[in-house]
């Protein structure tokens, strides 16, 4: 029998544990990460900077200027946004990860590393 998502994913690698711990199925935060992340939003510490409209990037977070983020969304710690990568809003990149090179992502939450 197949275990609960919740004893297959670290919970604690995310910004977002407490939405995965509202829903039964992973698939069932899909249409409220966005609702979620304009309430992190104010949660934010100084270390988070507003660059553009609804579009949060932690201080560590590198960035490169030809990546296109459309928020909501909020770029974590330590996180990477490489070389014409587009965000295209509702979405949380996790610390330490990576968004490499011509990826496109939208509505979805990256987990740190």
């Amino acid at each position: 029998m197949l275990k609960n998502y919740k004893e297959l994913l670290n919970l604690d690698a995310t910004i977002a544990k407490e939405l995965f711990e509202s829903v039964n199925h992973p698939w069932e935060v899909l249409p409220l990460i966005k609702e979620f992340i304009l309430k992190l939003i104010p949660t934010l510490s100084e270390e988070y900077e507003e660059v553009s409209d609804g579009v949060y990037v932690h201080k560590d977070a590198k960035v490169t200027p030809s990546a296109c983020i459309n928020g909501p969304a909020i770029i974590c710690k330590g996180a990477e946004i490489r070389h014409c990568a587009y965000i295209r809003g509702s979405v949380i990149i996790g610390e330490n990860s990576v968004i490499g090179n011509s990826t496109e992502v939208k509505n979805a939450v990256i987990f740190n590393n």
